[in-house]
């Protein structure tokens, strides 16, 4: 019998497939005038108040309209595509000169393979402080520390993203975007309680928690599960074996890595004489001066990362001959991009899905009507907990926004919960579990297509399919929701607490 190819759609194909689907059912919606009215909190009289969001239809010439004249200028802005190529910038010096490849080499060496895919994960879910980061610059660590340590290079692609999406709100300390769901909450708990006080460390516990117990499931599943799936990659060369000009280059290039990052840690603490330069001062809390939207520390932080790479790959190459002239370290900086063309095409298409996506509001729509039907339901206890993890991680499919569902979720459900006796920081905790177990598996998140991206690139068997690739998300994705519910259950169970003066009960004056 003669076997046939199995015919693969690539994912370029596929994003403008999902691109005309959205464009078509925007209009099927906006022709039945689907809409959603919810209520949302007003953040200076900490009020209710009514919103309506309607489906905008893109089947229609305004529409091609808008597609027409928006399609280069989201592309433009897309935010991963800028991170990405910064970042690679970076990256390319340090794999160029063979600092990368001593480093891992060294780590991977003698080390077993469980504690090597540990050490990826945690680190990958730990670099959700710094918010979207992760993504550039841990995929393509993990697919160079998997290669360096003699495995297929897939795997730590896929272990990498898994973390830092599944794991994205996994945060011992707040970051710049829990601030603003804080805030929201707090206003929203303002409505029955003008007094009410919510701790900046009100999550570390379950936090903490979620921190050790994903990383040991998460590499339980990447060993068991999805490295065995995977096909054997055929290595391009012999063992790297290291000597010590290897060795001197690695101290000497961590040596001014470190002098570097000493500079930065100084320039981001207030207070000390010519420090604090990178923050912005105008912010109430220290978290929202270093990460906020008008700290110079956030907003040069990719630049500030590749810089860090650079000084390590360029001090390493100068003591170990790598770098030998001014072109050398031309051809470092433009390494990673060479043959970068096709992922800045699938890029380019996934940037127009997610805007066709965003514009039609069917996301938001769907939001709105899933917070009615919250508001519709008389639910208390483990009733309210449930349905609010599952109307959150229903509406991240098609609104992976953390702040903007929010924003329409709290002024409904941090009052239920308050009125069931749960505080609203538990209603916060709640939401960013539902949100986590569907941030992976959707490609509406703009950094999914970062994930596409490395896969095809250091994929040697089958081509890779947007489909394909969700198929290896989805047994982290199960993980999580089991995590999380358990976790969930046995806090509010047991009534321990989930931070610092912060527990998952409340009582309040109204």
């Amino acid at each position: 019998m003669i076997r046939k190819d199995k015919k693969i759609v690539s994912p370029i194909l596929m994003f403008i497939i999902l691109t005309f689907i959205v464009i078509v059912v925007s209009g099927i919606l906006s022709f039945f005038n689907v809409q959603a009215e919810y209520v949302s909190v007003n953040i200076i009289s900490n009020e209710l108040e009514n919103n309506v969001v309607q489906v905008e239809n893109l089947f229609s010439g305004e529409g091609f309209k808008y597609i027409l004249t928006n399609s280069v200028k989201d592309f433009v802005n897309f935010t991963p595509l800028s991170m990405l190529l910064i970042t690679l910038i970076g990256i390319g010096v340090l794999e160029k000169t063979g600092f990368l490849k001593t480093v891992f080499t060294l780590l991977t060496k003698n080390a077993k393979k469980n504690t090597i895919t540990f050490t990826l994960i945690f680190i990958s879910l730990m670099f959700s402080l710094v918010g979207d980061l992760g993504f550039v610059i841990m995929l393509p660590i993990g697919a160079l520390l998997f290669k360096y340590g003699r495995r297929n290079p897939l795997g730590g692609i896929i272990a990498s993203f898994a973390a830092c999406s599944f794991g994205y709100s996994i945060n011992l300390i707040m970051n710049a975007s829990d601030s603003t769901l804080l805030s929201m909450t707090l206003n929203a708990a303002k409505i029955l309680d003008p007094k009410y006080t919510i701790s900046t460390l009100f999550s570390l516990f379950i936090m903490l928690s979620a921190l050790i117990i994903f990383s040991f499931v998460f590499t339980y599943v990447t060993e068991r599960i999805i490295i065995p799936k995977l096909k054997k990659y055929e290595l391009e060369e012999e063992e790297f074996k290291i000597t010590n000009k290897e060795l001197r280059g690695l101290i000497v290039g961590l040596g001014a890595g470190v002098l570097y990052l000493l500079v930065i840690i100084y320039m981001i603490v207030p207070g000390l004489p010519l420090s604090g330069g990178l923050l912005d001062n105008s912010a109430a809390l220290y978290i929202d001066k270093v990460f906020g939207a008008n700290s110079l520390f956030n907003q040069g932080f990719v630049f500030i990362v590749a810089v860090f790479f650079f000084i390590m790959g360029v001090f390493y190459g100068l003591m170990t001959k790598s770098i030998k002239s001014s072109k050398d370290i031309s051809d470092c900086l433009a390494y990673s991009l060479d043959g970068i063309g096709s992922i800045i095409v699938l890029i380019f298409f996934s940037s127009l899905f997610i805007s066709v996506l965003k514009e039609t509001n069917i996301g938001l729509v769907l939001t709105g009507l899933l917070s009615n039907l919250i508001s519709e339901l008389n639910l208390t206890g483990i009733t309210l907990i449930m349905v609010l993890i599952v109307v959150t991680l229903i509406s991240n499919i098609f609104y992976p926004s953390k702040a903007l569902k929010w924003s329409i979720l709290s002024g409904v459900t941090v009052p239920m919960f308050m009125n069931a006796s749960l505080s609203p920081e538990f209603a916060q905790i709640v939401y960013v579990a539902g949100e986590s177990i569907t941030k992976g598996i959707t490609p509406a998140l703009s950094y999914f297509v970062i994930y596409l991206a490395f896969l095809e690139k250091y994929n040697q068997n089958e081509n890779i399919s947007l489909f394909g690739s969700l198929k290896y998300m989805f047994p982290y994705s199960v993980s999580t929701m089991v995590i999380w519910i358990a976790l969930i259950l046995v806090f509010y169970i047991t009534g321990l607490p989930i931070g610092i003066n912060a527990f998952p009960g409340v009582s309040y004056v109204s």
